[in-house]
């Protein structure tokens, strides 16, 4: 078997939500990804890490004398454009979903709105057809 992934759900207030929004789009990255960079940080440092503003940042490595060259911080993670590309096309094909579901979701309204205009009378899809040949057609699938 395989390393599967898992998911992690936590709550913040909006404050902090904002700050990180703001950290994610200041690395142009997801927010996902800042949480993801955080826990992998965490768990490679057997969850020794501390969060401090940039600016105390270089007064700690300075008096510590420990500065570590081999890793920066933040830190970065390069990701495949395959993966970037897989990740926009998802986009797009969600984004198509999403149409076409409003598009069925109209189409059902309209239906509805047909049966209780006309509770007593039997309402035959090919009639349906017909009278919106005028109007743009519902696509469905």
């Amino acid at each position: 078997m395989g390393n599967k992934n898992k998911t992690i759900s936590f709550r913040v207030n909006e404050d902090a939500f904002e700050t990180l929004r703001e950290i994610a789009e200041e690395r142009d990255i997801s927010l996902s990804a800042v949480f993801r960079d955080y826990v992998d940080l965490l768990v490679a440092h057997d969850g020794q890490v501390q969060v401090v503003p940039e600016h105390e940042l270089d007064r700690m490595r300075t008096g510590d004398g420990e500065e570590d060259d081999e890793e920066s911080f933040p830190p970065k993670v390069s990701v495949p454009k395959s993966f970037i590309r897989e990740h926009e096309r998802l986009e797009l094909e969600a984004d198509h979903l999403r149409e076409q579901l409003d598009e069925h979701k109209r189409y059902v309204s309209y239906l509805r709105e047909r049966i209780e205009e006309e509770e007593d009378e039997v309402i035959l899809l090919d009639e349906l057809d017909d009278e919106e040949e005028g109007e743009q057609p519902y696509r469905l699938g």
